[in-house]
């Protein structure tokens, strides 16, 4: 799961978004990344906001405990979860993506 990093602070997801999708919804994994489908646009931080609500929910941990920590600009994303473990994370996709 090259997807899926372990740092000191939590996990790490490299996340394709997709943003001004029909739904927010997880599609699957393509090419390394975890593809995901916002409906914001990518305006004023609008999207990286709504991915890391978005994240939250879907790992069922806090707004707080979610990160962008790299491609702020970009849709090519790497998002820290902090609080979880990677076998949490890993299951909790699998229910998202399965």
């Amino acid at each position: 799961m090259d997807f899926l990093t372990v740092s000191v602070d939590g996990v790490i997801l490299a996340l394709h978004v997709q943003p001004r999708a029909s739904k927010n919804e997880i599609i699957g994994v393509f090419g390394g990344e975890i593809r995901v489908r916002l409906t914001s646009p990518p305006v004023d931080g609008a999207a990286n906001k709504l991915c890391r609500e978005f994240i939250a929910k879907q790992m069922g941990v806090a707004k707080s405990s979610v990160e962008v920590v790299a491609g702020d600009k970009s849709r090519h994303k790497r998002v820290l979860v902090r609080g979880l473990s990677l076998a949490e994370v890993a299951a909790r996709l699998a229910n998202d993506c399965g």
